[in-house]
């Protein structure tokens, strides 16, 4: 079916993945046609539609993919390896050259064309601020991340490659995004199983900080970060309430119908994060407390401030893919 000319388009690197299959639903509804960029092989794991088109790309080299970046509103990369991993040599190497190689060649494809996109909107990291130590600090868009730690050193590399990237009058938005809550897939899917099994109880002293954010909301803010001319450069991207891992869990307990689980030692996620789920413990075991400042003072207002809501609404649609809009 041809594509109505009129319709303006969004190109969304790394459509395949959780965020990305969001995000293409979102802007679906909002009237954009989509080009979807996704890894060969990994193709029909983004929303097949009529207005998506599905464009293979390795997110490091320039290819036919680049043309769909001609005349389009804007670009949206959420393309990075996920650090639900073990931290060796070669997982970190992919995590940092997933995401400085994949704003690299955008930047290269937004060269190659005639009408680059004027806006493009960027996925950063929250964790770019570390790990503050006592647990409880308070974290906003004015504190300067660390300069020690792989998850800040990431972060700022990733930074640093989009502001190398942009064109002279490109407008960028890189979110800084938090732990993302949604019904069918990212760190849930990892919790939920978890905590129906019982297993849902406090990680460590559960003082730790966990900063959260509804798919949704994260859908809102690419949609009024595209609109937006206020929205440039880096912004923490979270909901304003962040709770302890001990608040946390009980509410998902909650939400899924668990009124009790065993607490979860420091000493045994250690073990056995690496050894049976094959990641990192210090995801479970660290956080962080962060308000997002700037977006409250763009007057920015959240649809799910509050956790409990917020995960009674995610373990409602549990495991539903996003809704789509009806197909012309």
């Amino acid at each position: 079916m041809p594509r109505d000319v009129a319709r303006p388009t969004i190109v969304i690197a790394a459509a395949n993945g959780f965020l990305g299959r969001h995000a293409t639903a979102a802007f679906l509804h909002a009237g954009y046609d989509v080009h979807a960029l996704a890894r060969p092989g990994r193709e029909n794991d983004a929303i097949q539609h009529p207005r998506v088109t599905v464009h293979p790309w390795d997110g490091k080299t320039l290819g036919p993919w680049a043309d769909t970046l001609d005349g389009a509103a804007a670009v949206l990369n959420l393309a990075g390896r996920t650090v639900d991993c073990i931290k060796n040599k070669r997982n970190i190497r992919q995590i940092f050259r997933s995401r400085t190689d994949s704003v690299r060649v955008l930047g290269e494809a937004c060269r190659a064309v005639i009408n680059p996109p004027p806006v493009w909107l960027q996925a950063g990291t929250a964790h770019i601020l570390g790990d503050p130590d006592p647990p409880d600090t308070i974290c906003d868009d004015n504190t300067q991340p660390p300069d020690f730690g792989m998850a800040p050193k990431v972060g700022l590399a990733w930074e640093a490659a989009l502001q190398h990237a942009l064109l002279p009058n490109q407008r960028g938005v890189m979110l800084r995004i938090s732990f993302v809550l949604g019904p069918d897939d990212g760190a849930l899917q990892r919790l939920v199983p978890l905590t129906k099994a019982f297993l849902g109880g406090t990680v460590g002293h559960g003082n730790q900080y966990m900063s959260w954010l509804h798919i949704e909301d994260l859908n809102r803010l690419w949609l009024t970060a595209l609109d937006d001319a206020r929205y440039h450069g880096p912004i923490l991207a979270t909901a304003p309430n962040p709770v302890t891992n001990r608040v946390f869990m009980r509410e998902l307990r909650r939400a899924c119908r668990r009124p009790w689980s065993p607490p979860a030692p420091a000493l045994g996620v250690k073990l056995i994060a690496p050894l049976l789920m094959k990641t990192d413990p210090e995801l479970a075991l660290l956080g962080r407390r962060i308000l997002p400042t700037k977006l409250q003072q763009l007057g920015f207002t959240f649809n799910h401030p509050e956790l409990r809501p917020a995960l009674t609404q995610v373990m409602s649609q549990w495991q539903h893919p996003p809704a789509l809009p009806a197909q012309p």
